[in-house]
C-alpha cells in the first residue's frame, strides 16, 4: 500500500507566504493498493493537485469522506476526474440523522456554492452512506466508525492484507477526560487505531491552544502521541496543521515533540507530496 498525502492543513493557511514547505492544501490522502486501485481520503484542496496525476486509463475511483465540514470537501468540485465520461466514481461519507449523504453533499454542489450541480457531472458520481461497520471496495477491507467531533464524523482503518493505514485526521479522544488516556476501551478511535503500520491523526493544537478549544474536535500534539502509544502503532503522521501554524512553527513543534520521547512508534510531520509504503 502506497499513502500520498496531498493535503494536510485544517483549513487554508493564514501563517503568511512563508508557509510553503509544509504546504497550504487542506486534508486529502491518496492510498493505492497493489494491484493500483485507488482511494481517495477527504476532498480538501489537495484533491485538485491529486485529480491532475490521475492516469486517463483510471477508469475507477472510490472517495471516502470523513466528514461534510467545508475544508473536507471543498476541493472535490476540482476534481478532474469527475468531469471524464466513462470514469466510475464512488463517493462514501456519513449521513447525518435525517438526510443521506446525497442530500447533504448536494448543498454544496450545486448553485449558488458552486455552479457545477452534482448530477449534471459526466462521471455521475454514485453517492454512498457510509456503513459503520467493515466492508470491502476493490482489493482493501475498511473499517468505519463515528469519532469524537462536532456533526457525524467517522474515520477509516484501511487494510489491503499487507498493512493498515489508519485514518483519523478530526478527532478529539481527549474530549472530557481529565487524564488522557484513561482506558482503551473507553477511547473514541482506539478500534479503528490499534497497531496500525501507520496513523495518519489531528494534532492542530498545541497544549495551551486545546485549553481554548476544548470541544472543537481536535487534539492537541500530546494528546495524539498518547493515542498513538495507546494503541501501539508503528507510524504516527502529525496532521490537520492549524492554518496559523508557519513553517518554521512546526519545524519546532516536531523538535518538541520528539524531544519528550523516546517513543515505541516513529514520530513525523505531514508535509504535502509525502510518500510512505506500507
Amino acid at each position: 500500500m502506497r499513502i500520498t498525502l496531498w493535503g494536510t492543513r485544517g483549513s487554508l493557511p493564514s501563517a503568511g507566504p512563508e508557509t510553503v514547505r509544509y504546504g497550504g492544501n487542506t486534508s486529502c490522502v491518496e492510498v493505492r493498493g497493489r494491484s493500483h486501485a485507488l482511494l481517495v481520503l477527504d476532498a480538501g484542496t489537495g484533491i485538485r493537485r491529486l485529480g491532475g496525476t490521475v492516469d486517463p486509463g483510471v477508469t475507477r475511483i472510490h472517495i471516502l469522506l470523513t466528514h461534510l465540514h467545508m475544508d473536507h470537501i471543498q476541493g472535490l468540485g476540482f476534481f478532474a476526474p469527475l468531469y471524464r465520461d466513462g470514469v466510475e466514481v464512488h463517493v462514501y461519507g456519513p449521513r447525518s440523522t435525517t438526510q443521506d449523504l446525497r442530500t447533504r453533499l448536494t448543498r454544496y454542489l450545486s448553485p449558488p456554492l458552486f455552479p457545477v450541480r452534482l448530477r449534471d457531472l459526466p462521471s455521475r458520481p454514485h453517492l454512498h452512506d457510509v456503513p459503520l461497520s467493515r466492508f470491502e471496495v476493490d482489493e482493501f477491507t475498511i473499517t468505519c466508525e463515528l469519532v469524537a467531533h462536532p456533526g457525524p464524523t467517522v474515520g477509516y482503518r484501511i487494510t489491503d492484507g499487507g498493512g493498515t493505514l489508519a485514518y483519523l485526521p478530526d478527532h478529539e479522544p481527549a474530549l472530557g477526560v481529565p487524564r488522557f488516556p484513561l482506558d482503551a476501551a473507553w477511547t473514541s478511535g482506539y478500534e479503528l487505531a490499534q497497531r496500525a503500520d501507520l496513523l495518519i491523526h489531528d494534532t492542530q493544537y498545541t497544549m495551551p491552544e486545546y485549553v481554548e478549544h476544548v470541544g472543537w474536535g481536535h487534539s492537541a500534539i500530546d494528546h495524539a502521541i498518547a493515542f498513538a502509544r495507546l494503541a501501539r502503532v508503528r507510524r504516527l503522521v502529525m496532521f490537520h496543521h492549524d492554518p496559523g501554524h508557519s513553517d518554521a512553527m512546526l519545524d519546532r513543534l516536531l523538535a518538541e515533540a520528539g524531544n519528550a520521547g523516546p517513543f515505541p512508534f516513529e514520530l513525523v510531520s505531514g508535509i504535502e507530496g509525502m510518500q510512505f509504503e506500507i
